[in-house]
């Protein structure tokens, strides 16, 4: 019994280290801009349900940590609940002076930046980790030279040889094997135009990268668009590059980036039908995911959170009421008619919202599940 516990803590906590900075950024990203406009903040709270620990500030706002770490929320004064719904009933019988307060009484600009800005404080908070990562850790750096070639791959059937060397796909200039691999990943069934050197000869070869199953350090499996190269494997070919701060700084930004084009990609590639769902992960895989890493390094840890931050964001930001895009959407709608959605319509909304994100959560998991063997 006991050591079944130990077991569970330890894939816990990796999780709970993990997830708890961006979650209570996240949420600080609300509060601090709710503040500077004046908003009652009733409650911050970091995990849901019943509260383990909290104090409560000189201004009211009651802090907590609570049992189930699987996000947070902030509570506005004029919120009926955690999902920001008004509470409609009792904004009717506010005193003028508790209406300056009352989030839904603010005006729609200052409603839409307290909203966004939650999304915004996850991609600052990913971009002042990889800044420091790549400062202090630095990245790993191999030069974009053809080591092997698969038998049978796209690269082969496009009459890619080892020795050559990439210059640009697509017309994207390629100046190291890692930028080749992120342009590919993300061109999956699509032709592409590669720029060769072969003995100093340039030529192109067009191919088209294929959906492959391959599996990582901890026995994972996963499908990747592959070209079917090999990077040389000669190890005093990679180096290791400390960029200044500046160029971390820019460095930072382009890997935010990267990591929204991925995300985006694979959704846009869902709704095609030509992306693998079984790949959609949920809190479980997430649980077993930074336990996998945690066992590598705390660095590799970090790099995580950084990557789980930017997803974070922009799934927030998509247009599913309940989620702070939702509710971006609805303040579009009030801009564009000139008055709020009806009640009953943003109440559908929410529910229509609600069972979207279950569902999506159920799914996910179920996929967590099957590639953990328990069904």
């Amino acid at each position: 019994m006991l050591g079944s516990l130990l077991g569970f803590v330890d894939w816990v906590y990796p999780f709970v280290i993990m997830i708890t900075p961006i979650v209570f950024f996240h949420e600080l990203g609300h509060f601090a801009v709710a503040r500077y406009f004046g908003v009652k903040v009733e409650m911050f709270s970091i995990g849901f349900g019943p509260e383990i620990a909290g104090w409560t500030d000189k201004k009211g706002t009651r802090w907590k940590l609570s049992w189930i770490p699987l996000g947070g929320y902030v509570k506005f004064f004029g919120d009926l609940d955690a999902a920001s719904q008004p509470d409609r009933e009792k904004l009717q019988t506010i005193s003028p002076a508790e209406r300056a307060a009352a989030f839904p009484f603010k005006p729609l600009y200052q409603r839409a930046l307290v909203v966004a800005a939650g999304p915004v404080a996850n991609f600052v908070l990913a971009v002042v980790i990889f800044t420091l990562l790549f400062m202090a850790v630095g990245q790993l750096v191999t030069p974009p030279v053809v080591g092997q070639v698969t038998k049978g791959s796209a690269a082969a059937a496009a009459g890619v040889h080892p020795g050559d060397v990439i210059r640009a796909i697509d017309a994207q200039p390629v100046a190291s094997f890692q930028d080749m691999q992120r342009i590919v990943s993300l061109n999956s069934g699509d032709p592409l135009a590669i720029a060769l050197d072969r003995k100093g000869a340039m030529l192109t070869v067009r191919a088209t990268p294929r959906l492959t199953a391959v599996k990582d350090r901890f026995g994972n499996s996963y499908r990747i668009a592959l070209l079917g190269i090999s990077a040389l494997s000669d190890p005093k070919a990679t180096r290791v590059v400390h960029p200044g701060p500046l160029a971390a700084v820019g460095q930072a930004f382009g890997e935010v980036g990267y990591v929204l084009e991925t995300v985006l990609n694979y959704r846009v590639q869902l709704i095609r039908g030509t992306a693998d769902a079984s790949q959609l992960s949920g809190p479980v895989g997430i649980f077993k995911m930074s336990h996998d890493v945690a066992s590598v390094s705390l660095i590799a840890l970090v790099n995580l959170a950084a990557l789980i931050s930017v997803s974070i964001g922009l799934v927030n930001l998509f247009p599913i009421p309940i989620l702070d895009g939702g509710h971006l959407l609805y303040y579009g709608c009030e801009a564009v008619l000139g008055r709020p959605l009806s009640a009953r319509a943003q109440d559908i909304g929410f529910r229509l919202g609600l069972a979207v994100m279950l569902g999506l959560m159920l799914f996910a998991t179920w996929n967590d599940l099957v590639r953990l063997n328990l069904f």
